[in-house]
């Protein structure tokens, strides 16, 4: 069935956002979710809650899914975080079975507890030389690895200098662990120096720890890693780099822009997921020496306290890691930039803006939220998923759509998919005049 024209749209639906209702008010603490539901089912009802969807089969290159309403959609896919298209590869489905009859299903303890198998500790030593680090631990699920490696080593006394874009697993860990947290504007190295001036010249006794990541997936740009773990020697600060999502997928042997900026091996501690290039859920931190390891194993809560990857996870990221390195690696990241490539060109043909410098994560600039959830509303109907991005992941009025590039793409998904986005935009904005 058609969704109602747009002039029919209460005004509450197309304004406000999630942030609105992040600190809700009222001594039942279940009482007062109402309000974030009424205006949640306000944008369902008129077909603008485009989140919460399920796939109805395989995350491929097309697919079907649900909206979270269960009306069915689908089409072209560029919804799902699959980057090389492993989570379909037959080596990676036929490691799997094999780990299951091996294994069974469940790692049935903590890493700390004997919840790790003969295939985890493998992984381990894989990522640590892949990074050409000394060690490597896993953590349940790549959120856990940020938040865990944070909560792990700092403590209250000491400081977190962050990236203000840094994703939200490392925000929340910051605030967990400590209240000194301090901001720098995204990609401002000048700004980050004059933080550790600062603090370093107040306090010469506690820790501090440098966020960032080595590709920001809402801009899809890096920053100069070399500049920033050497402010970190210079302040006797430690580095964190959140390498989610490039590592495997981009940059010299896949080494993602740690890789492509000479920087393997070299920067203090570098964490990671699985779930963007690997083909499964899960996370690491790579370290200097085994004391980090041990101590992140005892003392980061999602580490100690979280049963251990999946022995059929662990199977799988490990032969992911081991078709990235070879090859065919080399083919799947060939392939993937090249469809990086043409859907740019396409969307820049369309008069669409895009946001940074090529990777696997294509940010199109859509502006107000009202007319973001317009268009994001239309895509189904002209045959494109996608997810929409708005406020308070992004700065207000920045709404985008975060197109998720994969191998497999075709060159006629490509087509598709930018023909779908301008027609989606055309019959919004049509629509939304009436």
């Amino acid at each position: 069935m058609p969704a109602p024209l747009e002039s029919d749209v209460p005004s509450a639906a197309l304004t406000g956002s999630m942030r609105d209702y992040a600190a809700p008010r009222g001594a039942g603490l279940q009482d007062r979710t109402a309000e974030f539901f009424a205006w949640q089912d306000l944008r369902r009802k008129h077909g603008l809650w485009s989140y919460a969807r399920s796939t109805q089969d395989v995350p491929a290159t097309v697919t079907t899914a649900c909206e979270d309403s269960g009306a069915p959609i689908g089409g072209t896919n560029f919804a799902s975080q699959d980057y090389l298209s492993l989570s379909v590869h037959p080596a990676i489905r036929q490691t799997a079975q094999e780990a299951i009859e091996r294994f069974g299903v469940h790692s049935a303890g903590s890493s700390a507890l004997m919840g790790n198998t003969s295939h985890a500790v493998a992984l381990e030593r894989r990522i640590a030389d892949f990074l050409g680090m000394p060690e490597a631990i896993l953590f349940p699920t790549g959120w856990a690895a940020g938040y865990g490696v944070i909560k792990g080593l700092v403590r209250p006394a000491d400081h977190l200098v962050m990236d203000s874009r840094a994703h939200a697993c490392l925000q929340e860990g910051a605030r967990s662990a400590t209240g000194n947290v301090h901001h720098f504007r995204h990609n401002d190295l000048g700004g980050c120096r004059s933080l550790l001036r600062s603090i370093r010249a107040g306090d010469s006794a506690n820790g501090i720890m440098v966020v960032t990541e080595s590709l920001f997936s809402m801009d899809s740009d890096a920053p100069d890693l070399a500049a920033m773990q050497e402010m970190c020697h210079e302040y006797n600060a430690t580095l964190l780099v959140d390498a989610a999502h490039d590592l495997g997928n981009m940059g010299p042997r896949g080494r993602g822009f740690i890789g492509e900026q000479a920087m393997i091996g070299k920067i203090d501690l570098v964490m990671g997921s699985f779930s963007k290039t690997f083909a499964s859920n899960g996370g690491f931190v790579a370290c200097a020496d085994r004391s980090v390891k041990e101590y992140l194993r005892f003392f980061s809560p999602p580490c100690t306290f979280s049963n251990a990857l999946s022995p059929v996870q662990a199977a799988t990221v490990l032969k992911a890691f081991e078709i990235v390195e070879d090859a065919e690696g080399g083919r799947l990241r060939d392939r993937l930039m090249a469809n990086i490539t043409a859907l740019r060109h396409g969307l820049g043909q369309e008069g669409f803006s895009v946001y940074g410098d090529p990777s696997a994560i294509v940010c199109v600039d859509l502006g107000p939220e009202g007319l973001a959830r317009l268009v994001s509303r239309r895509l189904p109907e002209f045959g494109l998923l996608a997810n929409l991005v708005e406020f308070p992941a992004v700065p207000m009025g920045k709404a985008r759509l975060r197109m998720q590039v994969m191998a497999d793409h075709t060159s006629q998904n490509v087509h598709d998919a930018v023909a779908a986005l301008t027609s989606a935009v055309r019959s919004a904005k049509a629509d939304d005049i009436r």
